[in-house]
């Protein structure tokens, strides 16, 4: 089985509350749940209302196609004109590894 997580973090345009923030962020999670099947979230900066950090996560038989799988949420998220990425972190793990 392979695992694998993306780590997206971002900056917010014209966002001046944590509830337009919400009204950014809560889209693109469901746009990667929804196209790609894989588990999302906004997992940082909670309490700030200009930067957010959304995670991914999914399983594989596969890590290549996991990689692919990864690659497309960053280009989705990344095609996103009102956010701008920061930076992006994938990783893949073979249930192997420890």
């Amino acid at each position: 089985m392979i695992v694998g997580s993306l780590s997206v973090d971002l900056l917010l345009g014209d966002v001046r509350s944590l509830k337009e923030k919400r009204s950014v962020v809560r889209p693109i999670v469901a746009e990667l749940r929804r196209r790609f099947e894989v588990s999302a979230a906004e997992t940082g900066h909670l309490d700030l209302h200009r930067r957010a950090e959304v995670g991914v996560a999914l399983t594989s038989s596969d890590p290549a196609h996991c990689r692919e799988v990864l690659a497309a949420c960053e280009r989705l998220v990344a095609g996103r004109p009102e956010v701008e990425v920061l930076s992006a972190r994938q990783r893949v793990w073979d249930d192997e590894d420890e």
